[in-house]
This record gives structure tokens, sequence and C-alpha cells, in this order.
């Protein structure tokens, strides 16, 4: 059976050591998560994860959501009840604005509990995810009339939202999208159309499901700028908040996917539904991407949430799995064989997922809380700054993490031979679900694209080279400490990779743009590696601070830190210059052939 138990003390590390939290408790919000209360907050949290939702996760799986005649979804056995206890927790509002119900803490703490709900039962996780982005969609967009209406309902979990945009024959093509809008005397539109891939789409967890939907109102302009959003709810509701008549929208079928069976992805059907205008008419995208930018930045977590707990469920077998002896010797003579993580290349598979995970935990909790300041900060600098790194960090935190968490969820269940393809363990699940993370919320090609066409040469490069300038900062400024020599070395020597990938682009991709589409993905991953190297040199600095200091008890988890650190410097991070040589080698062979000789 498999295991989970979230790593509390390693979320404690980053936020306290790492990143230094309380340095930002003039922001609003941060005054009233105290180091007692996050701690306190993550601990709940992780039990609640433990212990509700983790063992509905496998049995979730094998059951699946059920559609019913009258169009109705029941979810998995479980399911419902532990949504009755997340949501009488309070954890749908935890970082929401408390004006409409919300506890008003940071975003940088809702992402760093998001993580353990994830790896617990991603399916699961999914239902207040996408109502989450959609009461941030309102929030930003949504006139006072809307946000009194439907955000207190969302924020109690009393309803849940979704996202509408994809059709049969459009994703990422969103300008071919044929779902229409007829206005209405009294202002409202009905919505008519047929939407496909909906997460969370009908279920039975919640009295009414507040559906964001892009259609285009007749006679609009063809193309993305035709585009407009509208607030679709299951139930129409009353002006003093009641819940009415149903509307016409319903769930035509359940998607048969190859993971995330629990949740309920549904093809949507609007035949005249009532709608509202959400934002300006044609302007739907702009309001959307408020949802799809922070459903990014929760799929990039689910990456880490299923590499952190395939990798523990892989340690836990490689520690008990007897096979073979130690190159080096029996470790464990008295037994007929060593347990594998005596084996070089097991310690390959494992320390390569560790060290990414432990990266890429910091790594998003340091771009959650570039999200706070940019949200939260009276300082017009410091949120221009965190605006435009958050802007450029969104498509490499969803595409490097997703692209990772897939690979290591694969590296995690290989430690278990043939026992690994059975779906008794676990792991084949873990596998299945991870996939799903590399396609939703735009494919990580799509990703790549957007990070080199319009994130690197948005304002003149500002983003890009405050990335540069933070990374290469650090690297002077520790230059001579001995103890940290080693990481500036490695770190630096990507940075390098790195900027001469942009400045090849520079010189190459305007006058031929497949060289930008050629070397996209390439840079992408190049630009995650240093990333989560940067991250690696921040918590190694750390480490030996503590150490320094005495260590407080922590000498093993410091020890073990900087070990991992040291292993991602030498075995992962040196793939900046494989990454450098692709890019550079331009579009010519890969263009070359024509279509009909593939």
């Amino acid at each position: 059976m498999p295991v989970y138990r979230a790593p509390v003390d390693d979320t404690l590390f980053v936020l306290n050591d790492v990143l230094k939290y309380e340095r930002y408790n003039n922001l609003p919000g941060f005054s009233d998560a105290t180091p007692d209360i996050v701690e306190a907050v993550l601990r709940e949290a992780a039990r609640m994860a433990e212990e509700v939702f983790f063992p509905l996760n496998q049995s979730g799986d094998q059951e699946g959501c059920v559609r019913h005649e009258d169009s109705s979804v029941t979810t998995p056995k479980g399911f419902k009840e532990a949504f009755e206890q997340y949501k009488e927790a309070g954890w749908m509002g935890l970082a929401f604005d408390p004006e409409y119900g919300g506890q008003g803490l940071p975003y940088t703490l809702h992402s760093a509990i998001g993580e353990y709900f994830s790896s617990a039962n991603m399916a699961f996780a999914m239902y207040p995810g996408l109502t989450q982005g959609a009461m941030a969609a309102i929030h930003v967009h949504g006139s006072d009339e809307q946000k009194q209406q439907f955000l207190p309902k969302m924020v109690e979990g009393t309803w849940t939202g979704t996202m509408n945009l994809t059709e049969p024959h459009c994703g990422t093509d969103l300008g071919l999208l044929r779902t229409k809008a007829v206005p209405q005397k009294d202002g409202s539109y009905k919505i008519s159309g047929q939407k496909i891939f909906i997460s969370a789409g009908e279920h039975d967890m919640s009295e009414n499901i507040i559906h964001l939907v892009l259609a285009r109102i007749e006679g609009a302009p063809e193309g993305v700028k035709g585009i407009s959003l509208f607030i679709v709810p299951k139930f129409l509701v009353g002006e003093d908040g009641s819940v009415g008549e149903r509307n016409g929208v319903a769930c035509g079928s359940i998607e048969e996917k190859m993971g995330i069976h629990a949740n309920s992805t549904c093809v949507m059907n609007y035949d005249d539904a009532t709608g509202y205008l959400i934002g300006e008419e044609h302007k739907g995208l702009k309001a959307m991407f408020v949802m799809m930018n922070e459903a990014r930045l929760g799929v990039g977590l689910q990456g880490l949430s299923i590499a952190e707990v395939a990798y523990q469920n892989a340690v836990t077998y490689a520690k008990e799995r007897l096979q073979g002896r130690a190159l080096s010797g029996a470790k464990e003579p008295e037994k007929k064989a060593d347990p594998i993580i005596v084996h070089p290349d097991v310690r390959r598979n494992l320390m390569t997922v560790r060290a990414f995970n432990e990266a890429a935990r910091a790594f998003i909790l340091w771009a959650a809380l570039k999200s706070d300041v940019a949200h939260r900060s009276e300082d017009g600098t410091d949120r221009e700054l965190s605006e435009d790194m958050m802007g450029l960090l969104t498509p490499v935190i969803k595409g490097v993490l997703t692209d990772k968490g897939f690979d290591h969820a694969v590296m995690a269940q290989q430690m278990y031979g043939g026992h690994g393809y059975i779906e008794e363990h676990g792991m084949s699940q873990y596998v299945r679900d991870a996939r799903i993370a590399m396609i939703y919320e735009g494919a990580n090609g799509i990703q790549a694209l957007d990070l080199v066409g319009r994130k690197l040469p948005a304002n003149g490069g500002r983003a890009v080279q405050a990335f540069f300038k933070e990374v290469g900062d650090f690297c002077e400024e520790n230059r001579g400490d001995e103890n940290l020599a080693f990481f500036t070395k490695h770190l630096k020597k990507g940075l390098n990779d790195l900027q001469a990938a942009t400045m090849w682009f520079v010189q190459n991709a305007m006058a031929k743009p497949d060289n930008a589409g050629a070397g996209s993905h390439d840079y992408m991953h190049l630009f995650g590696l240093v990333a989560l190297g940067y991250m690696w040199a921040l918590q190694a600095k750390a480490a030996n601070e503590k150490i320094a200091a005495g260590a407080n008890g922590d000498a093993q988890f410091l020890d073990s830190k900087l070990t991992t650190a040291r292993f991602f410097m030498e075995r992962v991070m040196p793939e900046t210059s494989a990454h450098l040589a692709r890019i550079s080698s331009g579009a010519d062979t890969m263009m070359a052939m024509p279509a009909e000789a593939f």
C-alpha cells in the first residue's frame, strides 16, 4: 500500500531559513502569519492530507466518477465527506480577501499547503483548486454586484467553480471558438455551445457550480479579439443569493481518461443557458488569464506534488526490497541479500528525484512570495519587479516542473521493477496522474513558446535582465565564501549558458522565427535548471548558516541538505551545456524535411 507524509520540516526550512519569511510582515496578511501560526497551519494541513485525503486516493482512482441519466455526477465514496471537512476547516478562503469571507493569509502559505493536498490526492485537490481560480477571476474582473453575489458562497465552499475554454475543434487556438452569446433585454446573455475537458464540471459536493465560460457575442470580431467571458451558474441565483431553477447547462458525458479518474472531467453542453458578462465585451481572454495564470502555477505545483509522493514510496520500497549484494561488499550479511538502496543506480534515481523535489519546493514558495509582493506591497517598484518576475516564471514553473514531475514519477516507479507496473503498489497511478499536468492549462510546448516569444522580450527584456542580475549578484556576493564556492561556481556556469542562449535568440530568432520555436523547449528547461540551481545555492547558504550557529538539533537534516545540493550541482546542473548546444544548432535540420517525408 502507498504511503505519504507531508514534508512540513522542509517547508519550514524554506520559509524561515531560506526565504526569511518574517521580513515581509509589513505586507497585509503577513503580520497574522507569525511563525507559530504558519507552523500550526502547515501541521494541520499535513494531518488532513495524510488522514483524510490520502486514504481516498487509490480507492477514488479505482472507483472513478459516475454520470447518471439526469446528467448528474456522483464522486467516489468518501469524497463528499472529505470536501465537507475541507470546507468546514476554511481552507478554501485561506488566502482570499476578508471582505468576502476569506482569511487574507499569504498566498505563499496557500501554496505550501497546496503541495500537501495535491500529493495526498491530486484528483480531489482539483475541485477546490478550480474554484479558487474562478474566485480570483471574479475578484479581479467582476462587478461589485457579481463579487457580492458569488464570492462569499464560493469562499465558504458552498458553491464551487470551473473554467470553460476548450471546444472539440479548438484548444490552444481560442480564436476558433464557436460558443455563442446572444444579448437579452435584461442585460444577460443566452449561451449555447459545447465545451470539453472541463475539470470538476459536474459533481455532488457543492450546492451550485459557477462556470466561467468563454463565448463570442453575436456580431463580435473574429479571432481572440472577439471573445468575452461569462458567469454561467448551474442553478440560477436570486437577488437574495438563493439558489433557484436549473440553468441550461448539463454534463453530456464524463471523459474516459488515462488518470485523475476521481475528478469529473466533463463534456459540458450549454443550451440557451443564462450567462452574465464579466469584465468588458470582447476582453474575455484577458479576464480568463487571471484564472489561467493561477491555474498554471497550481499545475506546476502538481508536478512537484506527484514527484514527492512517488519519491517517498520509492524510498520506502528501496529500503525494504532485498536483491543482490552491494558492489563494495555485503551491507547486511546476516540476510540473503542487501536492500536495493545500496546500489549506485538506485541511488542515482532516488537522488535525482529528491534533488528536484527540494529545489522545486523552494522555487514554488519563492515565486509565491513574489506573487504576494506583487499583490500586497505598497511600493510600486517592488510590485512591478515582482509582477515582471511572475510573468516570466509562470511558463517555467508550469512547463519544467510538470515535465520533470512526470519523468520522476516514472523514475520512482522504476525502483519497484515489475511491482511498479502492478496497480496494487500505487505507482502506476502516480505516473498516470502526473501525465495530464504536462498537457492541460496550456501544453508545455506552448509554455516554452510563450516564454521565448512573449516573456523574454516583454518591456524590453526587463524581467529576464532582473533575473540575471539577482542570480549574478548572489554569485558575486558569495564568491569569497569557501563554503559556497562550489555552488556558486556551478550556478555561474549555468547562468552563463542561459545568458548565451538568450543572446543567441536575440541574434538569430528575429530574422528566422523557426530558430526560436526550435530552441524554445530547451530554453525553458535551461531556464528551469538555473532557477532550481539558484534555489539550491540559497538553501546551501541557509544550511551553512544554521550549522555555523550550532545546527539547533538539525545536523543530520542540514548535512543531507548540503549533500543533495552538491549532487544537483554535480549531476544535474551540467545539463545546461547540452541545452545550449541544441539551441545554438538552430532550426535548419529540424525543418528541412518536407511533411510528406515523415
